[in-house]
C-alpha cells in the first residue's frame, strides 16, 4: 500500500491568524475612525449640544411673540401695545415726543 507522506509547510500557521488580524484591524479601525465610529460620535454630540442651545433661543423667541400676540388679541387689546405696533409700523410719533425704538435679540 502506497501513503503519502506531506510536509507540512511552516507558512500554513500562519493564514488563520494572518486572516484574523487583518479582519479585527479593518473593523477596529472603523469602530474609531468611520462614518459612525468614536471620533464621528463625538462630533455628533457637540452638534447636538449646539443644536439644543439654538432650539432654547427659538422657544424663548417663540414665548416672547406669543405674548406680544395674546396682548394683541381681539378678548384682550392692549390699548399701548397696540399703539406701540403701529407706531413703529407706520413710523410715526407727535411733535412733542421722543421715541426710542428698543429691538430686543429675543
Amino acid at each position: 500500500m502506497w501513503t503519502k507522506h506531506h510536509k507540512k509547510k511552516k507558512i500554513g500557521r500562519f493564514v488563520v491568524p494572518a486572516m484574523t488580524i487583518a479582519f479585527l484591524s479593518y473593523f477596529g479601525y472603523h469602530c474609531v475612525h468611520g462614518d459612525y465610529g468614536l471620533r464621528a460620535t463625538e462630533g455628533f454630540e457637540r452638534q447636538r449640544i449646539a443644536r439644543e442651545r439654538e432650539l432654547a433661543v427659538l422657544k424663548g423667541k417663540r414665548e416672547h411673540l406669543e405674548k406680544q400676540v395674546a396682548l394683541l388679541s381681539d378678548g384682550s387689546m392692549d390699548k399701548d401695545m397696540l399703539d406701540e405696533k403701529a407706531r413703529l409700523q407706520l413710523n410715526v410719533s407727535r411733535a412733542d415726543e421722543i421715541v426710542i425704538f428698543n429691538h430686543y435679540s429675543n
